[in-house]
């Protein structure tokens, strides 16, 4: 396993992502050349279950090193070798598989912000749910990618005060702040006539989560309503729809990030299933999982059984990894 370490990328050892909340966890005596032998195979081939067990029952950061040993030996990118014989949703999820974390998500943004309109629901997912550390690896990796830059792309596609979200979030801190006074200044911003979007912006997007818990709690026993309805009430018209719907799921992240995700996977939309799956494989799937349990009654692992076939449901199937 030592080979792992000195293997990741300088952004993963330096800003480790994973938690111990993943349902993928590094494959016990890991041997590449093994691996890649078998890979090698299995390509030729063209078999495909051989390709997705291997490939969704390691580690991310033993799929990196199962890579550059793979082109080592067969002369070969496995990327390449693997866009030949894989096709669709199949093929979308195994190379984001391949990806690093930030890679990945910075691939996530580039796609939600390509071609005519935005996938505004995919920008928030992604920057609500991710560490002020992890937002500056994406940034990194998106410029390295795709050479631009994250926030020029986000002004050119977003506009108003949801730019001005956006903006901020891409800049997220885990400040600390008084919870006393950001419970007053939000308090006091609701009984305004005037909607004032920066007071929420600037709280919302400058606080640690664990603070902005206490202080949206504060905030619902002192105004007697969810903080989402709040919100309804208070930025209201179509004009400022982006921005409702920006704040909403920014405090949905901070009160119940692992629901949030949950809600999402309930789409069942193939593309939003193999993103929140993918993304959150090694960091904190199994808490999704327990959330989607508590909300659908149902275990993710049957809804994904229900949904989808053929290899693609037995690589979601193997990254899920198991009934709740």
């Amino acid at each position: 396993m030592e080979s792992n370490s000195q293997d990741a990328s300088p952004l993963m050892m330096e800003g480790m992502w994973w938690g111990t909340l993943g349902s993928v966890r590094p494959f016990p005596n890991f041997r590449p050349e093994r691996d890649a032998a078998i890979l090698h195979t299995a390509l030729e081939k063209k078999d495909v279950s051989t390709i997705v067990g291997l490939l969704t029952n390691r580690s991310n950061a033993q799929r990196q090193t199962l890579a550059r040993v793979y082109k080592s030996v067969s002369q070969k990118e496995l990327h390449a070798s693997l866009k030949k014989v894989l096709s669709g949703d199949l093929q979308s999820l195994i190379l984001g598989l391949m990806m690093m974390p930030e890679q990945f998500e910075a691939h996530r943004l580039r796609k939600a912000m390509e071609g005519a309109g935005t996938d505004e629901e995919t920008l928030l997912e992604v920057l609500c749910t991710r560490t002020p550390q992890q937002i500056s690896d994406i940034t990194a990796s998106y410029t390295q990618e795709f050479k631009r830059d994250l926030e020029k792309d986000v002004m050119s596609e977003t506009s108003g005060d949801f730019c001005r979200l956006m903006l901020a979030l891409l800049k997220k801190e885990n400040g600390t702040g008084v919870v006393d006074q950001d419970t007053a200044a939000l308090s006091e911003e609701l009984k305004n006539k005037k909607p004032a979007a920066d007071v929420w912006i600037r709280i919302l997007t400058t606080r640690h989560p664990d603070h902005l818990r206490i202080v949206l709690d504060e905030l619902e026993l002192e105004s007697g309503q969810a903080v989402e309805d709040a919100l309804d009430g208070r930025f209201k018209g179509l004009q400022s729809g982006d921005l409702r719907k920006g704040l909403k799921t920014l405090v949905r992240c901070v009160q119940n990030q692992p629901l949030f995700l949950a809600q999402r996977i309930q789409t069942m939309k193939a593309a939003v299933v193999l993103a929140v799956i993918v993304s959150h494989s090694e960091e904190d799937l199994l808490r999704v999982r327990v959330a989607f349990l508590q909300s659908t009654g149902s275990s993710l692992y049957t809804a994904l059984q229900k949904q989808f076939n053929g290899a693609f449901q037995q690589g979601l199937l193997a990254v899920c990894r198991a009934e709740d």
